[in-house]
């Protein structure tokens, strides 16, 4: 007979126990999807109407300045209540870091954020505890777990997402000072309304320009007319999509890890793991599909500085899965907010067929909303690739006739030094 006490295995006989055998096993548990990175980890908690919402980040580098401040400014930008596009939830999303921070650096220890729940409502979800909202994730959350919070949308609904975006915040920062990454992203596409891609100069963009409206659109007369497609279907109960585009300046060559780890498998993991998305595509995407090889082939040349560039940029600024210092673009697709005032068919839990009509709060288009959270899941996996890349190729001296230094913000004070 064998029985098994912590990681070691023994044998029994009849009459008496004798150790005959030490089998270690391997100790090891398997992530459960809450943590996101393997360098610079992170990890969310909290549902949409439980007490708190926030993150731990762990592998952040030590001394690096960081206040509330830094995180408070992108989590205003994210927060539900702005204006008429968004869900009418008041909450003021003011954030505290508990640990990891000294005298306003960080230690290198674990960063804890939280943001409490502030508005808490059950009477606005009644019928949710009955019966399934079509196309989210209650019924799924059931056939896994068993049960769930159901205020909300708990831990599915996009209040999870301050945890995102707080952590991308420490991310953007360290990109912005190690090597002068900027990550960027704006509304694109909202319905049937489709911002023509030669109307946005991506050397030139600012954050200025995106948040000069409510859509958060950079061309002011493509923004006007989304604003008034999500005006027309919130007038009705209902909700629409869109894409948000997303561009990266300044990123390091080198990034990602073939085979398995690609950059761009990376970016799209970690932003098809928001709510609601449902697409995503960098570079030419499927539209290079259209194109010969000839045509969609990105040809090199040297610019005036010596360095290699591209004379096109149909790859997206990521070749053979790592970055080649061209201006990474993509585009995220978002569907329309499965949450709506209008009446569905749909199946309680204890599987009666039904008609439902949500009363709680809810966003007409969650694309103008998602714009501050996509910039944060990307500067999460930068700061990740970056750090991997660091470690395995810059440990020791790099060899400058084909690499070049992954801090260029940097360097030059090292040769004043």
């Amino acid at each position: 007979m064998a029985f098994s006490i912590s990681n070691t295995t023994f044998l029994s006989s009849s009459s008496s126990l004798r150790h005959r055998h030490c089998i270690p096993r391997p100790f090891k548990i398997e992530a459960t999807g809450n943590t996101y990175g393997s360098h610079f980890r992170v990890t969310t908690y909290g549902e949409s109407h439980g007490k708190a919402v926030g993150c731990v980040i762990d592998g952040c580098p030590p001394r690096l300045p960081l206040s509330e401040a830094d995180i408070q400014h992108h989590l205003d930008r994210r927060r539900p209540g702005q204006n008429r596009l968004t869900t009418a939830r008041k909450e003021g999303d003011t954030c505290k870091i508990l640990s990891g921070v000294s005298e306003g650096v960080t230690t290198g220890t674990p960063i804890h954020v939280s943001v409490p729940n502030v508005e808490q409502k059950e009477d606005g979800y009644r019928e949710m505890f009955l019966a399934y909202r079509p196309s989210h994730a209650d019924a799924t959350y059931d056939m896994k777990y068993g049960v769930r919070s159901v205020q909300g949308g708990g831990r599915s609904s996009a209040r999870e997402t301050i945890g995102r975006v707080a952590s991308g915040a420490v991310a953007r920062k360290i990109l912005k000072e190690f090597s002068g990454t900027e990550v960027l992203a704006y509304t694109s596409q909202v319905n049937t309304i489709v911002l023509p891609d030669d109307l946005i100069d991506h050397d030139t963009l600012t954050i200025d320009q995106i948040e000069s409206n409510i859509v958060r659109c950079p061309d002011p007369q493509y923004a006007e007319k989304m604003i008034a497609v999500v005006d027309d279907i919130r007038l009705k109960g209902d909700s629409v999509g869109g894409v948000v585009t997303c561009i990266v300046r300044n990123c390091p060559r080198g990034l990602g890890s073939p085979v398995f780890d690609k950059l761009g498998a990376e970016l799209g993991k970690a932003v098809l793991s928001m709510p609601a998305t449902n697409g995503f595509q960098f570079g030419s995407g499927f539209a290079g599909t259209f194109l010969t090889g000839s045509e969609h082939n990105d040809e090199f040349y040297i610019d005036r500085h010596g360095k290699m560039r591209t004379r096109t940029n149909r790859c997206g600024g990521i070749q053979g899965g790592i970055s080649n210092g061209e201006i990474i673009n993509m585009r995220i697709a978002f569907k329309p907010t499965p949450t709506i005032r209008k009446k569905q068919h749909t199946v309680t839990r204890d599987k009666k067929e039904t008609d439902l009509v949500v009363r709680g709060q809810h966003e007409p288009c969650v694309v103008p909303r998602a714009v501050p959270i996509v910039e944060a899941m990307v500067a999460l996996v930068l700061v990740d690739q970056l750090m991997a890349q660091y470690a395995q190729c810059n440990l020791f001296p790099i060899n400058p006739e084909l690499q070049e230094p992954l801090n260029p913000v940097l360097e030059p004070l090292k040769v004043l030094i």
